[in-house]
């Protein structure tokens, strides 16, 4: 996996990640857990929330809609248009930009209002989601960068957890509004974290060819990219589809009640932060064979919820077992795509995040059309159906990766690195 020399300090060991790197990593993973909260927490806060605003349930639950698709737009274009900005002072000007989407939702009177405070609340996502992997991989050394990117994007399982039940306690004692302004107020703290943690993130260096000219040619040419990404969309549409339909299923099928459901759902929650940090663990030797396993644990899951629903047991079980799948599936996508353009981080991470947020809105879509259409049933074989479409693609040989510069060029290209920002890097 690719690695971009540390930049902590002048005079680090570059094979050894200090507390203060690890330190600044985990800055990072607390980013990442209030943007995905921040999004999510719709969800938890629904009813209230429409009652507030005195709009329809159905119309306050497109908000979800208009944050991911903002994010899909905004993450892919992010690297093309930071030219040479320092990645540190970018990051903690999205988690500003977060804060006031936040602070506007708060404050939302009506329909348009909210619209307007989800789509700033996209794009300080977009930003912050689209970098942190690449981000991570920059803080520590070589060694550690599949556990940098884990930790980092560990916050996406965290953020399923205990942001949206936390979210939910706060609205539940103050009102929907202070659940908001709370995530407000946490986004500001976080921007200044950043920039007390993170050392100076010049631009990455521009990837080049063979004549030494900049490669800006489409990723999409890379067929281990492209094959990730499609993927990445049968997979996440699966997920989305189906998990945004859990509760009925609990409720209807099983018969749980309601504090059966959020056991349950917790039960979900701790096996996928596991499945985070073994897929990551996992993924940096092995991407392909990782992913395709938890695609198909995904597919086992949802086929046992479809025929053994009714079976508290089994139900408890196939759930465990998707939270276990599901949570290892970004960090292993992500860790796919840096693997597939190791010299292209931050262009691969934008494209792979915007594609991912593009697919929860597809899903969250096409879920809700075949349970008007046709019941929870299909929507569960359904979702099977798509896994079995994404492991299908994944078992097709992808091409090899994007070549980037030998082990005696990196190895020159780290060293000129360290000496380049050996006097400037110090947070």
């Amino acid at each position: 996996m690719a690695s971009y020399a540390p930049v902590d300090s002048a005079g680090s060991d570059p094979d050894r990640t200090t507390a203060r790197q690890w330190l600044a990593v985990a800055v990072l993973s607390l980013s990442t857990f209030v943007v995905v909260t921040s999004e999510m927490l719709p969800v938890g806060v629904l009813t209230p929330m429409a009652d507030g605003l005195r709009i329809s349930p159905g119309s306050a639950g497109f908000s979800l809609s208009v944050t991911g698709l903002t994010t899909a737009v905004t993450a892919p274009l992010v690297p093309r248009l930071l030219g040479g900005l320092d990645r540190r002072t970018v990051l903690a000007a999205a988690m500003v930009v977060l804060a006031a989407g936040n602070a506007l939702t708060a404050v939302a009177g009506g329909f348009g209002p909210l619209v307007v405070s989800r789509i700033v609340l996209g794009i300080g996502m977009g930003v912050v989601w689209g970098l942190a992997a690449a981000v991570a991989t920059r803080l520590v050394a070589a060694r550690n960068t599949a556990l940098a990117v884990s930790v980092a994007v560990s916050g996406v399982a965290a953020a399923s957890v205990a942001g949206v039940p936390l979210g939910t306690v706060i609205s539940n004692a103050f009102g929907w509004r202070a659940a908001f302004a709370v995530l407000a107020t946490a986004a500001l703290l976080l921007a200044a974290g950043l920039l007390l943690t993170l050392p100076r993130l010049p631009r990455p260096p521009a990837p080049t060819g063979t004549d030494g000219r900049a490669e800006r040619g489409s990723l999409l040419r890379n067929t281990q990219v492209a094959v990730g990404l499609v993927l990445i969309v049968f997979l996440v549409t699966a997920h989305f589809a189906a998990y945004t339909y859990v509760r009925p299923v609990l409720e209807e099928r099983t018969g749980l009640t309601d504090g059966s459901v959020a056991l349950v759902l917790a039960v979900y929650g701790v096996f996928g932060l596991i499945g985070n940090f073994a897929a990551g663990a996992l993924a940096a030797r092995r991407a392909r064979p990782t992913l395709l396993g938890l695609t198909a644990g995904i597919g086992a899951a949802v086929a046992l919820l479809a025929f053994f629903g009714t079976v508290t047991g089994i139900t408890a079980a196939a759930v465990a077992l998707w939270g276990l799948a599901y949570g290892g599936v970004s960090v292993a996508c992500q860790i796919w795509m840096v693997q597939a353009a190791p010299h292209r981080v931050e262009q691969v991470t934008g494209l792979y995040v915007g594609v991912f947020t593009a697919a929860i809105a597809l899903g969250a879509f096409l879920g809700g059309t075949i349970v008007e259409a046709a019941g929870i049933t299909a929507l569960l074989w359904s979702a099977v159906a798509l896994t079995a479409a994404a492991l299908v693609t994944g078992l097709a040989r992808p091409g090899r990766a994007d070549r980037g510069p030998g082990p005696g060029e990196r190895r020159g290209a780290s060293a000129g690195r360290r000496a380049d920002t050996s006097g400037k890097t110090t947070a």
